[in-house]
């Protein structure tokens, strides 16, 4: 085993920030509306959903401007090596304790399902929420001038809700699957201290 800088500072700043930004926003977004948790008050509630809104999307200009000049987008390209795998060791092997069939390198950090998952959070559910939400918040301007009836304006809540589901299921699987490292807290640690232990093939691998 190698242990090696796994993820850089910005990585983790970035990770941790969009992480209690959403977390609020979904706290926020379901006492906004009435599904039982009553933390802030509705006012505040509303305020703080929306600087956090903004928030998150400045957070999100700066992580896409980090991606593309450093090449990390690359670690999210779809690929088919090793998914059925994947499938079989999350199904099957990890309560049997068979080995992990990715090796997890610094070039590779992401095992195809996780790819997956995490391509269709960034361009599909992020996106639908910050649209959907801008448009509820400017209904009352696109109402006026673009004669929007209230009907739209359900369309876009109704959307904008079943967005936040997804988050939260997203969230509830992100939280396990980081349990499935060599030790429950192992991939925690990692994205606190940056550092994590491969193993030597994979690592000059990636050099």
């Amino acid at each position: 085993m190698r242990r090696v800088v796994l993820y850089e500072t910005f990585e983790r700043l970035w990770h941790w920030a969009q992480a209690v930004m959403i977390i609020l926003m979904m706290l926020t977004g379901f006492e906004i509306r009435g599904l039982g948790i009553h933390l802030f008050g509705f006012q505040s509630a509303v305020s703080l959903h929306n600087i956090l809104a903004i928030a998150l999307i400045t957070l999100i200009v700066f992580a896409i401007f980090w991606h593309v000049t450093t090449g990390e987008w690359r670690q999210y390209i779809p690929t088919r090596k090793f998914l059925r795998e994947m499938v079989a060791f999350y199904l099957t092997g990890i309560f049997k304790g068979a080995p992990h069939p990715v090796k997890k390198h610094r070039m590779a950090k992401l095992n195809p399902l996780q790819r997956l998952a995490y391509l269709g959070f960034k361009v599909l559910i992020l996106p639908v929420q910050a649209t959907t939400g801008a448009l509820y918040y400017f209904y009352p301007n696109l109402q006026h001038a673009m004669g929007w009836s209230p009907s739209s304006l359900w369309v876009v809540a109704v959307v904008h809700v079943l967005g936040a589901f997804g988050l939260v299921a997203f969230l509830i699987g992100h939280v396990y699957l980081t349990t499935t490292g060599h030790t429950p807290l192992t991939n925690i640690k990692a994205m606190i201290t940056g550092w994590e232990d491969i193993q030597d093939d994979a690592y000059f691998e990636e050099s």
